[in-house]
């Protein structure tokens, strides 16, 4: 539609120089399409669980971008032998595209939550009270949109503190 649109301007003599679109779940496919020649992809400098998910018509993932957010949770209870819980629920990141990840780890998974809280299946009671793992948040927008800052980390140091400044009031 892209393409045909171009093509109705260039007919009535407007050139379309800039052709932009695209973004992070998308930018692949219109990158390789010989239309664009500008790409919107603002998320790709966090890429969240559900643009992992994303794969060309042959099954392989298309995101060469690797993960850079996280939210930091500690496992609060092991109370039972195959399932931990941890403090990062609802009101720490959204679900809207899909419950987080852990990254790093296979051998455990986030399976569900409610508003403080996350269940993570241990099948093999690998965690520990207190252990601290980190998240890959289901949709990094509207998570980034409940916290105040982003802590930056640089080789395991606090770097920097950026304000989440375009969060507004909630109340």
């Amino acid at each position: 539609m892209v393409a045909r649109s171009i093509e109705l301007l260039k007919a009535e003599g407007l050139e379309c120089d800039i052709v932009g679109g695209g973004g992070t779940g998308s930018y692949y496919f219109e990158g390789n399409s010989g239309v664009f020649n500008e790409l919107q992809c603002g998320s790709y400098a966090f890429m969240d669980a559900d643009y992992q998910t994303i794969h060309d018509e042959n099954g392989e993932r298309i995101s060469e971008f690797e993960n850079s957010l996280f939210i930091l949770t500690s496992v609060m209870s092991h109370a039972k032998a195959d399932k931990a819980i941890c403090d990062a629920g609802l009101k720490a990141q959204s679900v809207d595209s899909g419950l987080p990840y852990i990254f790093g780890r296979d051998d455990v998974e986030y399976i569900k939550c409610s508003d403080e809280h996350g269940v993570i299946a241990d099948p093999n009671g690998a965690l520990k009270v207190n252990q601290k793992l980190k998240l890959v948040p289901g949709h990094c927008d509207p998570t980034c949109n409940v916290h105040d800052w982003y802590v930056g980390v640089r080789g395991g140091k606090v770097e920097t503190l950026w304000p989440v400044s375009a969060r507004g009031k909630a109340y």
